[in-house]
C-alpha cells in the first residue's frame, strides 16, 4: 500500500484519476472492476485502460469477488493480492480447526464471500489440500492428540476429535491411524512388525514390514541407531527379527539400491497426512534416471504454491528408495537436503542415470 492516505481515494472520480495515472500509491486502497471482462485489477495494473462507463470500484478484492468478479492474471500475481489470499485462507483454516463439526464448502465459500468453485481453487492453491482434506487431516491430528492423553477413553477421544458417532469414526479409523484406535493409543501395541538389518554400499539398511506392507526402509551408518529409530516409531509394537524368508526381501531392496534398473515393486504401508501421501505418490511416479524439482512436484499435485510443504513431505518420508524422494532436486539442479545424507542421494542418482543410459 502506498504512502498516501485513504481520503485521497474516497470518491469514484479520484479513483478513476488514479487508474488513469496507474498510481501505485493507490494499490491496497481499492480495486477497479470491468463489467465487459468480468475481472478486477489494482489501480497500477499495466492492462489496457477500459472505458469509464464499464468500470466500478470496490474497497477490496474480497468485495469485488463477492460481486462476481474474478482477479485478472496480473492482479493474481500481485504481492498485495497474494498477502490477502494467504491471510484469508489462514483465517479459513482456523475456522475449520475450531469448529465442532467441519463446515461444508458452501458455508466456507459464503463466509469468504466467494463462489464455492473459486474458494475451493484458492484454498487448494494456498494449502495444497482441498477444504475437505484439510478438515480430515486436522481431525486425524486431533484424534492422535486425544488418544495420547492418558486419562481419555477411546470414546471420549472420538467425540473430542469431532466425530458425531462411533460408527462414522470406525469407518475411517484405519485410514486415519493406520491401525485400530486402541492399538494406536497403546503405541502400536498389537501391531506385528518384522524387520531385518543388512549392509549395502550405502552403509547400514533396515527394512521393516507390517501386516499391510513395507512400513520403513532406513539408511545410515549405525545399524543400532536404525533399530532405535524403528523402536521410537512403533514404541509398543511387537518387533520380530526377520527369518530367512524376510532376509530375501531385504536382499531385494539391497539389489535395487545396487542396480536400480531391476526395479522395485513392493506393497507399502504408507502412513502420513493427506498432503504427504499425495506428494509421496507423485514421487513414485518419477521414473528411474529422471528427476523433478520441488516446484514441479507441487505443480503435479495441484498445489503450485506449496513448494516448501513438498520439501517437508520429502523430509518426512521414512521409506527410502521405494518412495524415491532422492529424485527430487532444487530448480537450479542442486541436490539440496536428503534425510539419509546428500552423498547417498548423489550415489543413487548417479546409478539410476547410468542404468537409464544402459537401457537405451
Amino acid at each position: 500500500m502506498g504512502t498516501r492516505p485513504p481520503s485521497d481515494y474516497a470518491t469514484d472520480d479520484a479513483r478513476w484519476r488514479a487508474v488513469q495515472a496507474r498510481d501505485a500509491d493507490a494499490d491496497g486502497h481499492f480495486v477497479y472492476a470491468v463489467r465487459t471482462t468480468g475481472v478486477y485489477c489494482r489501480p497500477s495494473s499495466p492492462t489496457r485502460l477500459p472505458r469509464r462507463a464499464n468500470v466500478e470500484f470496490f474497497d477490496s478484492p474480497r468485495d469485488a469477488e463477492a460481486a462476481g468478479y474474478r482477479a485478472s492474471r496480473r492482479q493474481q500475481d500481485g504481492p498485495e493480492a497474494a498477502r490477502e489470499r494467504a491471510a484469508l485462507i489462514a483465517r479459513a483454516c482456523r475456522l475449520i480447526e475450531n469448529a465442532e463439526t467441519p463446515p461444508g464448502l458452501a458455508e466456507l465459500a459464503a463466509w469468504a464471500g466467494m463462489s464455492p468453485f473459486h474458494f475451493h481453487r484458492v484454498f487448494k492453491a494456498e494449502t495444497g489440500l482441498t477444504p475437505k482434506a484439510y478438515a480430515s487431516a486436522r481431525r486425524a491430528r486431533r484424534l492422535r492428540e486425544e488418544l495420547g492423553e492418558a486419562d481419555a477413553s477411546v470414546t471420549d477421544a472420538i467425540y473430542e476429535a469431532g466425530f458425531n458417532s462411533n460408527s462414522r469414526f470406525y469407518e475411517a479409523s484405519d485410514q486415519l491411524l493406520g491401525m485400530r484406535a486402541r492399538d494406536y493409543r497403546a503405541g502400536g501395541a498389537g501391531a506385528l512388525i518384522r524387520f531385518a538389518v543388512g549392509q549395502c554400499s550405502l552403509g547400514a539398511i533396515l527394512v521393516a514390514q507390517s501386516q499391510r506392507g513395507i512400513c520403513a526402509i532406513l539408511l545410515g551408518d549405525d545399524p543400532d541407531a536404525l533399530v532405535r529409530d524403528l523402536q521410537d516409531r512403533f514404541p509398543k509394537a511387537r518387533l520380530i527379527g526377520g527369518d530367512a524368508g524376510f532376509e530375501r526381501l531385504v536382499a531385494q531392496v539391497v539389489g535395487f539400491i545396487e542396480a536400480p534398473s531391476i526395479g522395485l515393486n513392493l506393497p507399502l504401508d504408507v502412513r502420513g497426512t493427506a498432503f504427504q501421501e499425495r506428494v509421496w505418490q507423485a514421487l513414485r511416479e518419477i521414473p528411474p534416471g529422471r528427476t523433478a524439482s520441488y516446484a514441479e512436484i507441487a505443480q503435479r499435485i495441484g498445489a503450485p504454491r506449496a513448494v516448501r510443504a513438498v520439501a517437508q513431505a520429502c523430509g518426512a518420508n521414512h521409506i527410502a528408495v521405494a518412495i524415491p524422494c532422492h529424485r527430487v532436486i532444487r530448480r537450479d539442479g542442486d541436490l539440496s537436503g536428503y534425510r539419509w545424507g546428500v552423498e547417498r542421494k548423489r550415489v543413487l542418482l548417479g546409478r539410476e542415470a547410468g542404468g537409464s543410459r544402459d537401457r537405451k
